[in-house]
């Protein structure tokens, strides 16, 4: 039964690889509306993918500098011996 499954599904596969397989630039005219919408969601995708980076850089940059303040306030503190009285 499983061997009948498989069999159709690689029948169906290599029945439908040609169709599937070809994109805009590929399968004709790189003028085309489709190539241009395909184009653009590349440079979307890119743009996002550069705006995650900077933000984790901003991220670690924030960070960085808090505990730089933060350290700065320990050092100003002092430690009054023998306490309130």
């Amino acid at each position: 039964m499983i061997c009948r499954r498989v069999a159709l599904a690689l029948i169906l596969s290599l029945a439908t690889a040609v169709a599937a397989s070809a994109c805009p630039v590929c399968a004709g005219n790189t003028d085309s509306q489709m190539a241009q919408g395909a184009n653009n969601a590349i440079f979307f995708m890119l743009a996002i993918v550069g705006l995650v980076q900077v933000g984790l850089v901003a991220l670690f940059i924030s960070i960085r500098r808090r505990t730089r303040a933060l350290s700065e306030r320990r050092e100003q503190f002092q430690l009054i011996e023998g306490g309130v009285r």
